[in-house]
């Protein structure tokens, strides 16, 4: 049997935690290089660890190992820069005969958070330039063939582990803020066109301070909620799929579900 290796995105295998003193830091420009020379110096005086989300990530868009890996790097360094920190734990996309660890069999509750790797929407609207939407509290996905095609509009193929991860982060963003959570600044803005890719290759998108902190409070209640779940013990197991069919609400709106858009050349 092959041992599970950190930061291999293997099914059922879990990630450790992506924190701000890493080696890495999603801000804009160098100004934190320095600090980050020094991890232990950087987090002097610190009270006590940021709450930490746990994030089951299904790959139905087959994306390689490397990138993905890369993109929940991003995207766990924009969530702690929030004073969140994240582990990831890769899940099978379908039956699987691989072991699992225990958050990849259990049904999703709405504690949870299970991320969805799309190619591209399952049914084409009026948008054509989505990447990703959610359905809060629980599914948030992500459709990568509209980050590769950012990243090529710009010649540049590199580009697409940073746009993916920062795409993950703001539908993160929006199960810990509820549908609601758009800004007109920050990695929450709802359309992104050069200018915000821009500033994300930059490691300049980020989330507002108000917006750290009422993710921080939803991230404490969630690890409440986990830890409860967790002493009464939870079998069986939801997997959505891929084709998971969005339900309207009982007055006829979908205001549960938040999409975003990007402009492309």
């Amino acid at each position: 049997m092959t041992k599970n290796k950190c930061r291999r995105s293997v099914a059922g295998q879990t990630r450790k935690p992506w924190r701000l003193v890493s080696g890495l830091a999603c801000i804009a420009g160098l100004s934190g290089a320095g600090a980050l020379a020094f991890p232990q110096a950087a987090v002097a005086g610190k009270p006590d660890p940021g709450p930490t989300i746990t994030v089951l990530v299904r790959n139905y868009a087959h994306v390689s190992r490397a990138t993905l890996a890369a993109a929940e790097r991003e995207a766990g360094l924009i969530l702690a820069k929030a004073g969140l920190e994240t582990v990831w734990i890769e899940c099978p996309a379908g039956p699987s005969s691989i072991v699992l660890e225990a958050p990849c069999q259990k049904t999703i509750e709405a504690h949870d958070i299970m991320l969805r790797v799309l190619p591209g929407p399952l049914h084409n609207g009026s948008e054509d330039a989505v990447f990703g939407s959610t359905v809060h509290p629980v599914l948030a996905t992500v459709y990568y063939e509209y980050a590769v095609r950012r990243a090529r509009s710009d010649n540049a193929d590199f580009e697409v582990p940073a746009i993916l991860g920062c795409v993950m982060a703001h539908e993160i963003g929006h199960l810990l803020l509820g549908p609601s959570g758009h800004s007109g600044a920050g990695i929450m803005q709802p359309r992104w066109g050069s200018k915000q890719v821009r500033m994300l290759l930059m490691r300049g998108l980020s989330f507002t301070p108000e917006q750290s902190k009422l993710m921080r409070a939803e991230a404490r209640n969630r690890m409440t909620l986990r830890t409860a779940a967790l002493q009464r013990g939870v079998p069986g197991t939801d997997d959505p799929g891929p084709g998971l069919e969005l339900t309207p609400q009982s007055d006829g709106s979908r205001s549960r579900i938040t999409t975003w858009t990007a402009s492309l050349p």
